[in-house]
């Protein structure tokens, strides 16, 4: 091979890798740069807030009085154990879901590297660029969790069938740990994106015999009920109804059900059948574009008749390559008829769809893939370091969170003078307020709310006009925070009354001001 080439194909490898580290470092750093975000993060950083507070490990609790039974406990035990070690805050609270992420992607290259793959370092740029994985990886969800349990099973499947023969034992024992995660991080939805794929390529192949031999399924799968259900016996008891609403509720309703009704804990996501596959397209991305663009390319080399080393995907590992395919595309196949979904849902079929992709990639000598990787890298990370700047920079993390306003109150050194939200419920408001903030849903009834105590309002400026003309008089602007406007309401008087009567008389004047 041409000095001259190898040396370029050195300097694009190890550019690909500067981009890499600087991206994972980058990832590393923002952890701590904006505020949770309602709904997802301040829901569930809250959720693993009380967790951590009130040392109550087997009922993670959505308020005071009232269960959280959407999701099993794995993610925020987790989230609280790191709260307990760096303290409440965004950094702690998204600190093992980037772990998780960078677990992940160590354990797809090893997976590679095992599997004989001709460059398993290929899967690095690609999974860990990935948008999706790269947002999820610095966000406070239950879908990394379920992610490591699914792409531990995954390979540990595959390793127990084709690994070598010393470590197929251990590797069966990481299947079945997969598993167990995927129990404890997202329920049984998590063990049919493993067991599917599992099934349909087992029937394909034609080896289903091999796998029933290989894999101790009932032993192993005995012990898997064994250390799993304990959590959802005592969660049942500690909260009777759980059992009935997580696996007909969250397992079939919500799926089967459009616009379902009986979601607990917010509302449904209605989407059209098959939205799920938009979804995959646009959580791959940048690979989405890179790669058709490669394939195109190749087919264009191949019919000017240039020569092209080294042997395709399906002539390299066909085998392999079906069975990451069925895996990566396994979330969109069980999701197609779903009618209730969100684009996290096919978070785990990136590993193995990155595998696939890596594949493909690495059996080419030409230089071109080197190129794509580069480039796919590149692309990715200007598409994050502008997401980011959006979230810090431009505001929009502080305008999706209560953490400005709060911070606004806390400066006011009025710590015995309550703080309320009114009209919406942000789970941010909770969590940086140590769960003391209050909560009035309708406008209507702030005047009487502690009618005769002080108290500091933050309303969302888009509802202000919606502020009854009663209370305005005992309004004292403080500021704006984010998406907010902080008020001190003080003690209403039935002079104010008499205000308000006459500044609604005279729309023009008085409180008109504060509507605009």
């Amino acid at each position: 091979m041409p000095r001259v080439l190898t040396d370029t194909r050195q300097t694009l490898g190890t550019a690909t890798t500067c981009v890499l580290v600087f991206l994972i470092v980058l990832r590393l750093a923002s952890l701590a740069g904006y505020p949770l975000m309602d709904t997802t993060e301040g829901r569930y950083g809250e959720i693993a807030r009380k967790m951590a507070e009130r040392g109550d490990w087997i009922t993670p609790w959505f308020t005071d009085s009232e269960p959280f039974w959407g999701k099993p406990p794995l993610a925020f035990w987790l989230t609280a154990a790191s709260m307990r070690i760096f303290g409440v805050n965004e950094f702690a609270a998204r600190l093992p879901h980037f772990l998780m992420a960078a677990a992940i992607v160590v354990l797809t290259f090893d997976w590679a590297r095992r599997a004989g793959m001709r460059r398993p370092a290929c899967v690095l740029p690609v999974l860990a660029t990935t948008v999706l994985f790269w947002m999820v990886s610095g966000a406070v969800t239950t879908d990394m969790a379920l992610c490591l349990g699914t792409a531990l099973s995954m390979r540990g499947f595959w390793l127990a069938l084709q690994g070598p023969a010393e470590h197929r034992r251990r590797e069966t024992w990481i299947f079945f740990a997969g598993l167990w995660i995927t129990l404890l991080a997202k329920g049984p939805v998590g063990c049919v994106l493993i067991l599917l794929p599992v099934g349909v390529w087992s029937l394909w192949t034609r080896q289903a015999r091999s796998v029933w031999r290989a894999v101790p399924w009932l032993r192993s799968g005995a012990l898997l009920v064994a250390v799993a259900a304990p959590w959802y016996a005592f969660a049942e008891a500690r909260t009777p109804g759980f059992l009935d609403y997580f696996f007909i509720g969250e397992h079939w309703n919500r799926f089967v059900v459009a616009g379902w009704q009986g979601d607990r804990y917010g509302s449904a996501h209605a989407f059209p059948r098959g939205t799920i596959w938009l979804f995959l397209a646009g959580a791959i991305f940048p690979w989405s574009i890179v790669v058709p663009l490669a394939a195109w390319r190749a087919r264009q080399r191949k019919s000017t008749g240039l020569q092209v080393d080294g042997a395709s995907d399906t002539q390299a590992q066909p085998s392999f390559m079906r069975y990451l395919l069925i895996c990566g595309l396994a979330p969109c196949v069980v999701f197609t008829a779903a009618g209730n979904i969100l684009w996290t849902y096919v978070l785990p079929g990136l590993p193995p769809l990155a595998l696939a992709t890596a594949l493909w990639l690495g059996h080419r000598d030409d230089g071109f893939a080197r190129r794509a990787l580069l480039a796919g890298t590149l692309l990715a990370t200007a598409l994050f370091v502008g997401r980011l700047l959006d979230l810090t920079a431009g505001g929009r993390a502080e305008t999706k969170s209560a953490e400005a306003v709060v911070q606004l109150y806390r400066a006011q050194l009025q710590p015995e003078t309550p703080l309320a939200f009114v009209q919406e419920r942000m789970f941010s408001a909770a969590f940086y307020s140590a769960g003391q903030a209050l909560h009035i849903a309708d406008p209507l009834r702030l005047a009487h709310e502690r009618p005769h105590e002080p108290l500091f309002v933050a309303t969302p400026r888009a509802v202000l006009a919606q502020l009854p003309q009663a209370v305005w008089p005992c309004l004292q602007v403080v500021g704006d925070a984010g998406s907010y406007r902080l008020f001190l309401r003080t003690p209403c008087t039935e002079r104010s009354s008499a205000m308000a009567s006459r500044a609604s008389a005279n729309q023009e004047g008085g409180a008109g001001e504060w509507k605009n």
